[in-house]
């Protein structure tokens, strides 16, 4: 097949700015080639955090906030474009995963990501691919992970048992012996509840390198309180979102008195913790890291010292922990628009293999 050109964006669920990455595909492999991030103004930011909870006002909110990110999603592309000096006419299409509001797994499940493509495409030029989770999720699915097959093909090693894990708002789990993929999952919280806390606190958007999080003493009690949580025992398939793992779910639990910083260090242990016992009966032989929590030193460091294996990031592995998943939404619109599987039932419980996404034309 011969090499092609793709754009891949994603917003998570730490609705913290725009990824966009430009990649090369050949052979089922992704190069990448250039990569830009672009913030998400705080109105706008405050807006999906609104929409993340059930309230007054939602579809008006939600046509306004869609037709936003369009233009937010258009301007990302164009300045990933301008700074890689390639024209959009040389873009096969872009794979647009959207913002999560809403994340219904079950019985006559859904999810809804929010963006015009309309918008999108007309802006750019560029058939645009979307709405990637639906229909895994009509096929009795989580419609979560998605990114599993893309770790497979990217990372998968003859003779390595791995977990990759990405650990953005929420965390995310993929098993691979050698080039099989055996399972994925959503572990829990990733960087949301850490996030939410120190700025609760006034010290920032997150916690860098993770160093607040080092500096206080995990509580027992805290942390036996929110493992608790019936998530964390539930059998995969199983996927979660802010839904569940939220600002209200962490203050409902949270003790009278405790320091700030033993907070953080417990939302950091959690988790680690709840990575690491999903990891257990795996038994992997290394981890390696993507998405934000790969900047964040002490959950590495405890990752390592609850599995006892290898940590890396996926930059080990070629590529930086801060494209993987913008650079798998690429690859999934590369496997629409070639008609190739872009699920794993495997992972997501679906009934069959399925073709994702809707393609949206300029």
């Amino acid at each position: 097949m011969s090499s092609e050109l793709y754009i891949g964006l994603m917003t998570g669920t730490s609705v913290d700015g725009i990824d966009a990455a430009l990649v090369r595909i050949d052979d089922n492999r992704v190069t990448l080639l250039g990569s830009h991030s672009e913030p998400i103004p705080d109105p706008v930011r405050a807006d999906i955090l609104a929409l993340c909870q059930p309230g007054n006002g939602e579809i008006d909110l939600c046509g306004s906030v869609s037709q936003t990110l369009g233009c937010l999603y258009a301007n990302a592309c164009h300045a990933l474009l301008l700074t890689c000096g390639i024209a959009a006419s040389a873009i096969r299409a872009i794979g647009c995963h959207g913002q999560t509001v809403r994340h219904r797994p079950g019985t006559q499940g859904f999810s809804l990501q929010l963006v015009c493509a309309d918008t999108l495409a007309v802006k750019t030029g560029i058939p645009v691919v979307h709405n990637f989770r639906n229909k895994d999720m009509v096929l009795g699915g989580q419609g979560a992970p998605l990114v599993p097959p893309f770790h497979r093909q990217q990372f998968g090693r003859s003779g390595e048992r791995l977990a990759v894990i990405n650990i953005g708002g929420m965390a995310n789990a993929s098993l691979l012996e050698g080039r099989t993929l055996l399972g994925g999952f959503d572990t829990g919280p990733g960087n949301v509840l850490m996030d939410d806390w120190i700025a609760r606190q006034g010290l920032g958007p997150f916690d860098r390198n993770g160093d607040w999080a080092a500096s206080g003493r995990v509580d027992p009690g805290l942390l036996s309180t929110l493992l608790s949580d019936p998530y964390f025992s539930l059998p995969p398939p199983k996927s979660t979102g802010r839904e569940h793992f939220n600002a209200q779910w962490l203050t409902s639990r949270l003790p009278a008195q405790t320091r700030p910083a033993d907070i953080q260090a417990t939302l950091a242990e959690l988790t680690a913790r709840s990575i690491a016992d999903a990891l257990a009966a795996f038994r992997p032989d290394a981890l390696l890291i993507c998405g934000g929590g790969a900047h964040n030193d002490y959950v590495l460091q405890r990752l390592h010292a609850l599995t006892d294996v290898a940590v890396n990031t996926t930059e080990k592995a070629g590529l930086h922990p801060d494209w993987v998943e913008a650079a798998a939404f690429a690859w999934l619109a590369w496997a629409r628009w070639n008609e190739k599987p872009g699920n794993a039932p495997v992972v997501t419980g679906a009934s069959r293999e399925a073709i994702l996404g809707q393609v949206t034309l300029p």
